[in-house]
């Protein structure tokens, strides 16, 4: 029976997140940089949908899951420097930069719960400082190759327009630093707070 809720709760998942996939793909800003932005999420998508039966998550991994990709998809349409709300929050309050980028790489943080895991699922680490210590060493280091394949892009693209709206610097300097404490700080935050609530659901 508690299967059965959590599959359902899964598939609702699916359908939200595929909904806002294809209302990403109607017009978005650009073909190419909607295909870079969503491109990660959707490789994540396809694995976890294809070792669903095989090697099936918690609902709160997978919820987790959903809320990142839901969130790549809506920078992909708009590009994450024109996201309409964070364009607002700007002019509101007077900022310098649309935050968006800044808020998707603190939520970013989330994904620890889904590298938690697999290190106490796949590995001897279960528990204690080096389970810590690994886990947010692991985020970090996901969080400095998608900064490395933003910097690519730009080589690649040569400086096109696509490249830079992909790599979204907003004329910060110290984007790629930003980016990455902000995915740090929020990795601390959720394994302080969403920890003891992951190790319940691992047990059931």
């Amino acid at each position: 029976m508690e299967r059965e809720k959590s599959s359902n709760f899964h598939l609702l998942l699916l359908f939200f997140v595929v909904a806002v996939f294809i209302w990403s793909a109607i017009k978005p800003a650009g073909y190419i940089i909607w295909a870079m932005e969503v491109l990660p999420s959707l490789v994540v998508l396809i694995i976890v949908i294809a070792t669903y039966k095989k090697f099936r998550l918690t609902s709160l991994s997978y919820l987790i899951i959903a809320i990142l990709s839901i969130l790549t998809f809506i920078g992909g349409h708009f590009t994450y420097s024109e996201v309409p709300l964070f364009n607002w929050i700007k002019d509101y309050f007077d900022l310098k930069r649309n935050n968006y980028d800044r808020f998707g790489h603190f939520l970013k943080g989330l994904f620890v719960i889904v590298i938690r895991e697999m290190y106490i699922r796949t590995s001897p680490i279960k528990k204690g400082f080096w389970l810590i210590f690994v886990i947010l060493s692991t985020s970090l280091c996901i969080s400095a190759l998608y900064e490395i394949i933003e910097w690519l892009s730009t080589k690649i693209g040569r400086g096109g327009k696509a490249a830079k709206e992909f790599l979204g610097m907003q004329g910060d300097i110290w984007d790629s630093q930003w980016d990455m404490s902000l995915t740090f700080v929020g990795s601390i935050l959720t394994l302080f707070f969403l920890s003891k609530v992951h190790s319940t659901l691992l047990k059931k």
